[in-house]
């Protein structure tokens, strides 16, 4: 494999084409605006520049890094002579079932077809195309150049040799493949999403508040990030959507998401990607101040 496309240029897109290309690969990146592709290669440069100031990487390394990438705006002209197609996108299940259905189209019979998603069904999405035994999940975890897992979900159809294939692929890039089977959330979400939404839960509950929630675990339980200030960083609506899926799949009251959370995604306050959530983060990328919705 030495041909990479990935689609989506945002957050886990450019994090995935980043780590393919420092890699060795050639990556095709996709997305419909000319703009997030700017941004992303952007993005990516910035990424790079901090890991040559901690001498992780030169110069030199950067540079290839960034020669290992083009940039697309049309899906059939980027997925042209690939190995391996990575979905990034937007976490919503219309448009990556139109998304398979297109490569399904475009992409040459034997180009093995990957979703980043972190909770849809891989067996619902494979339906989509004529070759369900080439469609599997490879969950990033973001930072994506960072973090070393990578969750590899089986669906229904894919095949022993595909499976094999990808999990081989990933650790060539420096993470540890862990395979799992496919039900909604999958491993990392089905057990990360009910603990975020008890958080939010016991917020609303006035048991405790938002710096006082996040201490407890940090502290106490010895996490690097606070689940409401690691909600922020995810991105509201991805929680919201990510427990509406595992409800609708599991239809188990105990995946219902908060009533606070759904109103705070109804607002607009999604967490570090609008400015503000359970932090406020005008003035700092840190969650360093608590909303004022929630200060004492």
């Amino acid at each position: 494999m030495k041909n990479i496309a990935v689609i989506g240029a945002g957050t886990m897109g450019n994090g995935i084409a980043h780590t393919f290309a420092q890699s060795g690969f050639k990556v095709q990146l996709i997305d419909i605006s000319e703009v997030s592709l700017e941004r992303g290669l952007a993005t990516i440069s910035k990424n790079l520049d901090r890991m040559v100031a901690k001498e992780r990487i030169t110069e030199a390394d950067k540079s290839e890094t960034l020669g290992n990438i083009k940039t697309f705006t049309n899906t059939a002209d980027g997925v042209k002579n690939v190995d391996l197609v990575v979905e990034a996108a937007t976490e919503n299940i219309d448009l990556k079932l139109k998304i398979f259905k297109q490569l399904d189209e475009v992409c040459d019979k034997n180009t093995i077809l990957a979703t980043n998603t972190s909770s849809i069904s891989i067996t619902h999405i494979a339906a989509t195309t004529s070759r369900p035994e080439k469609v599997i999940g490879m969950h990033f975890m973001n930072p994506v150049p960072i973090m070393k897992l990578v969750e590899i979900i089986r669906g229904y159809n894919t095949s022993d040799e595909v499976t094999s294939t990808i999990m081989e692929l990933s650790k060539t890039l420096g993470k540890v493949p862990t395979e799992v089977n496919d039900y909604p959330g999958f491993v990392a979400n089905r057990i990360l999403m009910p603990m975020i939404n008890e958080s939010i839960e016991t917020l609303y509950n006035n048991v405790a508040g938002v710096e006082e929630i996040d201490t407890v675990m940090k502290l106490g339980m010895a996490h690097p990030m606070g689940p409401l200030q690691l909600a922020d960083f995810i991105g509201l609506d991805v929680c919201l959507s990510i427990l509406n899926v595992m409800y609708d799949g599991f239809k188990n009251p105990k995946y219902a998401p908060c009533p606070l959370l759904v109103n705070m995604v109804r607002a607009g306050k999604l967490g570090l990607k609008s400015g503000e959530g359970f932090y406020d983060y005008s003035e700092s990328r840190k969650a360093e101040k608590v909303s004022s919705q929630f200060s004492k």
